[in-house]
């Protein structure tokens, strides 16, 4: 049975993104935005509702902006050149969210981060490196999947096995590397 943690809880936010890119691959783009945004404006409504502060839904809150603009996008412009790189689009817009929120000091992760942490840690230097160090992570993942998309769906846009390797990979590697690093971080700290 799924158990609600913060660490499932931080990976719900990617929720949208998810269900966006399983719809868009079939080249249904505007359901997949649509749908997309409605997950987001859901998660954002629960968590505010349970009392979640705004740095924890970082993602959560990229998602219903970037998905309203990808909504009215796609119904006003349902055959824009832009449809076939919807996939390179999404991690476009995450590596900016991810860069943009190293660019002003409040890695995406912090927030997530804390709602795991005793207090106490949150304002030590260690705390927010570690999440700077995550947040990087995230954001070259984004990035790496940004480029890599925008080539294949260039070059081959049918290439739907490629495309979606590119998609777990992307997202999959930066999990486990999150999972991980904390850990490793203070076993290193206790030797």
């Amino acid at each position: 049975m799924w158990k609600d943690t913060p660490t499932m809880r931080g990976l719900l936010g990617f929720l949208p993104w998810i269900v966006y890119a399983v719809i868009a691959t079939s080249d249904e783009w505007r359901w997949g935005a649509i749908t997309g945004l409605v997950i987001a404006l859901v998660l954002v409504l629960v968590d505010r509702r349970a009392g979640k502060a705004w740095d924890e839904m970082v993602i959560e809150t990229s998602a219903a902006l970037f998905f309203a603009c990808l909504t009215v996008l796609s119904l006003l412009d349902p055959h824009s050149p832009l449809t076939p790189y919807g996939p390179a689009l999404v991690n476009v817009w995450l590596a900016g969210t991810a860069w943009g929120s190293l660019a002003i000091r409040k890695p995406f992760t912090l927030g997530i981060a804390r709602t795991m942490t005793p207090k106490e840690v949150w304002e030590t230097p260690q705390f927010y490196r570690v999440n700077a160090v995550i947040t990087t992570v995230w954001a070259a993942a984004f990035t790496v999947a940004a480029v890599s998309l925008t080539l294949v769906l260039h070059v081959s846009p049918h290439a739907t096995t490629l495309v979606i390797a590119i998609k777990v990979l992307t997202f999959v590697l930066p999990a486990v590397f999150t999972a991980w690093y904390p850990k490793h971080v203070r076993r290193a700290l206790v030797k």
